[in-house]
């Protein structure tokens, strides 16, 4: 289908009225939003939600001018983003002067030579998270996928985000309390609406959970506020950073910027992770060729970052993984100024939505996009794709500047993984997703780990 964008002449958006919509999305808001987005085929959508009349913009042509083209008129403000802006402040999750600022002395943590540095203490911290799984395999024990996911990453992202300054005691404190924050934030960020003098489900356990956090991160920040020292690690960056003379920096500030960082790369992550076993389990010729790839670059070894170039099929499934299941599934934008897309005009003040989740998952733009096909990342298809036909990591200026760190961290810890084990997920059939902050799977999900080598 093509699709008109910039200067064409008026037209209106795809309208679904509140009518036609409710009763579906009080079921399952992400089926109705994908059967909408079907439906439209590309073109802007105007959705009625009753409170509000937001736009979808799916295409990537769409796409790219509300990241990309026209990212200055389109930000991160308005009620879609009142829930995460009560939650990480004037950080790198802000906009405007704040958000730059973050940007500016966080950019340097996230380069190639310190990306480098990083992914050895990356790999230390997840073979020795992967070492915990072979008693249960070794017993033939099933473990829950998402909170062991979850183990391994947040043990890997201590490293990245505190290094060696945080005790084992304070990481045990914020690892619960994450897990918290982000299950009962879902429906503050499925009715951003409503108003805070409103409780609903999971308000207390959400401030509870932050009030932990704070706790927990405030002591950290007062403990090395004067004496830093050094590290590649994100806590080290944001308190030098503070401590330079004239910065008009704060403890709050510090505060607001290790939150945004735990946050979106702990529960991303995790989630992402979560959902590969499954996929894995119902596309075992894929499986088959991963393991082949795994075993015949690593073999019983442990799994090193210089493993990772000779693995490419691992990295072809990162990235399928990722189209399907992106690590952040909507992202809200306001117009500033009046403006047209796809020859649809935006008013100031109107809400625009962008979607991974749903411009991957195109008929439009994807040929079967529902199938599982890692082929789609080889290097010859890869090049053939629009630019923002796939953005897993948002686009534009706001793009996820801890990108390549997340691609090693899920690239080896499936290695590892592989390397050990064969995994056997029951009920994979039953992998339903459902939205919240991120896309969890609906029900429980557990597998069996088969050792593949006996333990030495």
């Amino acid at each position: 289908m093509s699709v008109d964008v910039g200067s064409v002449p008026t037209r209106k958006a795809v309208s679904f009225p509140l009518y036609r919509t409710f009763s579906r999305f009080v079921r399952d808001p992400l089926r109705e939003l994908e059967r909408i987005s079907a439906e439209a085929g590309g073109e802007l959508i105007r959705l009625d939600l009753g409170a509000s009349r937001p736009y979808l913009a799916t295409h990537p042509d769409h796409v790219q001018q509300v990241l990309r083209r026209e990212s200055q008129n389109f930000v991160r403000d308005g009620m879609f983003w009142r829930p995460l802006r009560g939650l990480f402040g004037g950080s790198i999750m802000s906009e405007f002067d704040e958000w730059e600022l973050s940007k500016r002395i966080l950019q340097p943590v996230f380069s190639t030579k310190h990306v480098r540095a990083l992914t050895e203490s990356m790999a230390d911290a997840i073979n020795a998270a992967v070492d915990t799984l072979e008693a249960p395999a070794g017993a033939g024990e099933a473990i829950e996928i998402l909170p062991e996911m979850g183990r391994i990453v947040h043990e890997t992202v201590i490293k990245v985000l505190f290094g060696n300054k945080i005790r084992q005691a304070e990481a045990d404190r914020l690892v619960p309390g994450m897990e918290k924050l982000a299950t009962s934030i879902a429906y503050r960020f499925l009715l951003p609406f409503v108003p805070r003098s409103i409780p609903l489900p999971g308000d207390r356990a959400f401030a509870a959970a932050l009030e932990i956090m704070d706790e927990t991160l405030y002591e950290l920040v007062d403990r090395y506020r004067d004496a830093p020292g050094e590290g590649f690690d994100i806590f080290t960056a944001l308190c030098q950073a503070r401590m330079t003379e004239g910065s008009g920096l704060d403890d709050q500030w510090v505060r607001d910027n290790l939150l945004s960082m735990w946050a979106t790369s702990i529960e991303t992550t995790t989630v992402a992770l979560t959902w590969i076993w499954p996929i894995l389990d119902r596309h075992p010729e894929v499986a088959g060729r991963l393991r082949k790839e795994i075993d015949e670059v690593v073999g019983g070894e442990r799994v090193r970052p210089e493993h990772l170039h000779r693995l490419p099929y691992v990295k072809q499934v990162i990235q399928e993984l990722l189209r399907l299941y992106p690590v952040g599934w909507i992202f809200p934008r306001i117009a500033q100024n009046p403006t047209t897309v796809g020859g649809v005009p935006i008013k100031a003040g109107d809400t625009v939505l962008v979607s991974p989740y749903l411009t991957h998952r195109l008929e439009s733009v994807w040929e079967d996009p529902l199938r599982f096909d890692p082929e789609r990342f080889s290097p010859e298809r890869a090049r053939t794709h629009h630019r923002y036909a796939y953005y897993p990591f948002g686009g534009g200026p706001h793009m996820c500047i801890g990108r390549h760190v997340f691609n090693f961290e899920a690239e080896l810890i499936l290695t590892s993984i592989l390397s050990r084990f064969r995994p056997e997920v029951r009920h994979a059939e039953g992998a339903i997703p459902k939205i919240g902050a991120t896309i969890r799977p609906r029900n429980e999900l557990k597998m069996t780990l088969v050792p593949l080598r006996s333990a030495a």
